[in-house]
């Protein structure tokens, strides 16, 4: 999966898009944060027009036109007005960013089910997590905390700039000049500055979730050959980087916040110097002083909130960045839809030829071609890298054709819905992936609505009811993470009963009885044996018994040809 160079505004631009569904709620906030400052300024600006009502310098215009008792009152409900508008603006905001994050979340899992296992092969699992957790998790910052705040920054300091105006034109002009400083200019200069770290420091934390993960399921292969040590040096190192990473970050945060607040308070103080020549040359009365100096040092609020995310916004960006590659991604197989519904009659496979990815030079199959009848046993057998295993993935579709084709019914398999193949067809892999659920649950994936009792036949099909009924909870017993209560046997035997829960009619096999001792792989293959009618089976394994069920046995060959490996045709 590529990672894609993208601007911050292209980042924000995708992800504020995401907001229309939400729309009425952003309005909603951005109003009550818009209410909820102004009323935060005025409780100052207020109390600075009872000071002046009290001295007898109120020139009786504008704000000063309240009486001392007005404006304290007021000022009180403004502070009351505040606590309601401020709850009221952080409930939006969090109602859309989580409604947003859940939306994402369902939008990636999506993306990764698309592109599986193609597009996924090789990838580090530990970052992945990373992206699909805490990278998601990071975006909760830029709805919550950014969208609405830019917004009500822009309009809040809108109507300042012309409250202060009001008493004179310079006043204005220089308070528009401390805003835009302040929430435009300063947090542009440290997103600059900072570009590269948010990306470096959330990949070095997909890093090391990958390495923590690694660890953890080689945990007895790392403690079999005392390799602990060497593992915790490793995590030490990648932890350490990660911090490093991290201190520098937070190094740029303060000196951002520190840059800030004295610009604050350059401003504040050059709007006194101002509005005091103005009161020297009587351009403005004294209220035309201390008004708007008030007004301007309790107005900075929704732009230094600005400042402060010029730093931390790239740790957003680059979380937003690792999403949407993913979302953007193109899967190497897509899904198909809107062709004509087909039932299975037969398979074939003609002139294929397939290399993974990049290794374009070396074909795992290199022109093989293999006639697939219905109600037929075909079994495939051959060296290990000759590309059994890849031939039954073509099948499925996980891998597009590099050349030749393959058909199901006489059509096409790129022709075909993706749904209605996935129905004809029952995949059994060498390794079966239990989820942490129940037994019965991890087999009724196959068949999601199945029954107690169609669960417990296919289990008696593939060896498994008398085993299940013995555990403590029968089929209700949980296998644990991973399966790692099960031995691979019994995860092997839990795949076929899958297999013949779903009871399609195209069954693919790859060494289905690998870890089964002969007993029960004479009790599988028997029933394979006894179901057969109406199925197709292509059958992959390296056991002599195994095939004996089959009714046409071909051998894959492998030929060394230069540097590179080509399988020869299949041949009976």
């Amino acid at each position: 999966m590529n990672t894609k160079t993208r601007s911050n505004f292209n980042i924000m631009r995708r992800l504020s898009g995401l907001v229309k569904p939400l729309t009425l709620y952003m309005m909603l906030a951005v109003s009550l944060g818009i209410l909820g400052f102004l009323c935060a300024i005025f409780i100052t600006v207020l109390g600075g027009s009872a000071l002046l009502n009290s001295m007898g310098l109120a020139s009786g215009t504008g704000i000063t036109v309240l009486s001392m008792k007005t404006a304290f009152l007021a000022a009180g409900v403004c502070a009351v007005l505040r606590g309601f508008l401020r709850y009221g603006e952080q409930a939006c905001n969090h109602y859309i960013a989580f409604k947003l994050l859940a939306l994402i979340r369902d939008k990636v899992f999506q993306a990764l089910r698309r592109l599986c296992p193609a597009k996924l092969e090789g990838r580090d699992k530990g970052d992945l997590i990373s992206v699909i957790t805490s990278d998601i998790e990071l975006l909760e910052v830029f709805y919550a905390h950014t969208i609405s705040p830019v917004l009500i920054a822009f309009f809040t300091s809108l109507i300042m700039v012309l409250f202060i105006g009001s008493y004179h034109p310079l006043l204005g002009l220089i308070a528009a000049a401390a805003y835009a400083v302040i929430g435009i200019a300063v947090p542009l200069l440290v997103s600059k500055a900072t570009k590269n770290t948010g990306m470096a420091l959330r990949s070095q934390a997909g890093a090391l979730s990958a390495y923590m993960l690694d660890s953890l399921r080689g945990l007895r292969e790392i403690m079999q050959y005392n390799q602990g040590n060497e593992r915790l040096l490793g995590l030490d190192e990648r932890t350490e980087a990660l911090s490093g990473q991290e201190s520098r970050q937070k190094h740029h945060a303060g000196i951002n916040m520190a840059g800030t607040n004295t610009l604050i308070l350059l401003f504040d103080l050059l709007m006194l110097a101002a509005a005091a020549l103005l009161y020297r040359r009587q351009a403005v009365g004294f209220d035309g002083v201390l008004i708007p100096f008030i007004a301007m040092m309790s107005s900075f609020g929704p732009v230094s909130a600005l400042a402060g995310l010029g730093s931390t916004l790239q740790n957003t960006f680059a979380a937003g960045s690792r999403v949407l590659d993913i979302l953007d991604e193109t899967p190497a197989a897509p899904d198909i839809v809107g062709q004509k519904e087909i039932a299975f009659t037969k398979a074939a496979v003609k002139n294929v030829t397939f290399s993974y990815g990049q290794e374009s030079s070396i074909p795992v199959l290199s022109d093989i071609s293999l006639d697939i009848p219905q109600g037929r046993v075909i079994g495939i057998s051959g060296p290990s890298g000759c590309g059994k295993s890849t031939l039954l993935k073509l099948l499925m579709r996980f891998w597009p054709l590099q050349k030749g084709r393959l058909e199901i019914s006489d059509t096409d398999i790129n022709r075909i819905n993706t749904g209605n193949l996935r129905n004809m067809q029952s995949f059994v892999t060498q390794e079966t992936h239990l989820f942490h659920d129940s037994i019965l649950n991890n087999i009724r994936i196959a068949k999601p609505d199945a029954s107690r009792e169609e669960v417990a036949t296919a289990c008696r099909k593939a060896s498994l009811h008398s085993f299940i009924m013995g555990l403590p909870k029968g089929y209700d017993t949980p296998v644990g993470e991973l399966g790692e209560t099960l031995s691979g046997g019994e995860r092997q035997r839990i795949g076929l009963a899958r297999a013949f829960l779903h009871d399609a009619p195209f069954i693919l096999l790859d060494e289905p009885t690998s870890n089964l001792d002969s007993l029960n792989e004479a009790v599988i293959l028997k029933s394979l044996h006894e179901e057969r009618s109406g199925k197709t089976v292509v059958l992959v394994s390296h056991r002599t018994s195994t095939m004996k069920i089959a009714d046409e046995v071909y051998r894959v060959s492998r030929q060394e040809l230069g540097n590179s490996l080509k399988s020869g045709r299949v041949s009976g």
